[in-house]
């Protein structure tokens, strides 16, 4: 192996995705209420979520799908809205962090991987600007210098569950699927890319299975697990 994958929410920052995006839409709306109704801006966010969620275009990133379909139906201006977009990105998409969020082996699990040897990737649903991918990696106690890939919608052309989105990362790492680990807890999202040839590792915790289509990981375990087998190269790390 040369390569290991991790996702972020809900494998290695443990969090309740569901419960994060709901807070996360309540206070982005008021955000941006001075140039459009949040009810409009809701909708149209949701609108070029899907249309980044749709995309197969190699020749455009997220970003440029998201924004396609985004402004019109917001009825604004990209030039007017995405300064108020990154200063909340930047400065207030922190508050979000969740109270209580509980101490995990997150940052040792990294460090470890890159003591094996191994190409570290934040690889995270990027549906979201680097930014806030950054203050989420801080939630979760992992400096953003200490791997050595993420992915965010500016530099992604796919999401999750499209295994173009690994493929792409891949050819990113300059590494073939088959030398990739993908750790995370979302089985019809990171499990998924076993069928291109990586192996993959369920975190459990706060695993999301719609039970449809079905994917079986090649091995399962909490946090402090995958570290110990990380950490002494053994089950996948071998």
């Amino acid at each position: 192996m040369k390569a290991v994958l991790f996702d972020l929410d809900g494998t290695m920052l443990p969090i309740d995705t569901e419960a994060f995006v709901k807070a996360y839409m309540k206070k982005l709306a008021p955000a941006v209420q001075h140039l459009v109704h949040p009810d409009q801006f809701v909708q149209a966010l949701w609108r070029g979520t899907a249309a980044m969620q749709q995309n197969l275009d190699p020749a455009k990133t997220n970003e440029q799908v998201f924004m396609e379909t985004f402004i019109p139906e917001a009825g604004v201006s990209q030039r007017e809205i995405a300064p108020v977009l990154h200063t909340f990105y930047e400065e207030e998409f922190a508050s979000l962090r969740p109270e209580g969020l509980p101490s995990t082996k997150a940052a040792d699990i990294i460090d470890a991987a890159s003591r094996q040897g191994l190409i570290t990737a934040a690889a995270t649903n990027p549906v979201f600007p680097e930014a806030a991918v950054r203050h989420r990696l801080n939630w979760a106690g992992i400096d953003r210098s200490s791997l050595d890939f993420i992915t965010s919608y500016e530099n992604s052309s796919f999401t999750k569950p499209h295994t173009q989105y690994y493929e792409e990362l891949c050819d990113r790492m300059e590494v073939a699927p088959e030398e990739c680990i993908m750790v995370g807890n979302d089985v019809q999202e990171d499990i998924v890319a076993g069928s291109i040839g990586m192996k993959t590792y369920l975190v459990t915790g706060f695993v999301i299975d719609r039970g449809s289509p079905a994917y079986k990981p090649d091995d399962t375990g909490t946090l402090d697990d995958l570290f110990q087998d990380i950490q002494s190269g053994t089950g996948l790390f071998k």
